[in-house]
């Protein structure tokens, strides 16, 4: 089966920028490393900050 290779959609840098911050910000209020936070939003496939911090309490709930 042939697969096809599709682009990245082009970034805003100015999006890229307010991500970013967004997600150091989350990062440093639950005291998790920022790379946590872009991997639950990897496999959550979203950036709402609720969903996030859901996840973020299940991990904790888990220690």
């Amino acid at each position: 089966m042939a697969q096809t290779k599709t682009k990245p959609e082009p970034v805003d840098p100015e999006t890229a920028a307010k991500a970013e911050t967004e997600i150091a910000y989350m990062a440093k209020l639950h005291r998790v490393s920022p790379a946590i936070i872009r991997e639950i939003i990897r496999q959550t496939g979203s950036i709402e900050r609720s969903t996030i911090e859901r996840e973020i309490g299940r991990g904790k709930a888990r220690r």
